[in-house]
């Protein structure tokens, strides 16, 4: 299950802190952080709202763009079996390994 809310067009990832026995807000995808705690899902929708309100007004007077940008690329580690496992699942499928992991991801995060 993925614990996510949308405020204000920016998703948010909830967690339970069992510590402080409040939910926890983070938004994620921003150029810095903003994140909120509540007691209940009206609570975390009202105070998520304040803390965009404050982010996003900050980036409008230092002129930054509130969202964080992304280049496409990324590196990963894997064990060298599975490396091994992968070129030979590509050329299998008559695929290049870029277009298997593309296709690996979307799957598991459902895009």
């Amino acid at each position: 299950m993925i614990n996510v809310m949308q405020i204000g067009g920016f998703d948010a990832v909830i967690n339970y802190d069992p510590e402080i026995d409040m939910f926890r807000g983070e938004f994620v995808n921003l150029n810095g952080g903003a994140d909120f705690y509540a007691s209940d899902v009206a609570g975390l929708q009202q105070e998520g709202k304040l803390s965009l309100d404050v982010f996003l007004k900050m980036c409008a007077e230092d002129g930054v763009a509130p969202r964080k940008s992304y280049s496409g690329k990324f590196n990963v580690r894997i064990p060298p079996e599975l490396h091994e496992h992968l070129v030979l699942k590509a050329a299998s499928a008559g695929k290049s390994i870029n277009q298997l992991v593309i296709e690996s991801i979307s799957s598991a995060v459902g895009s």
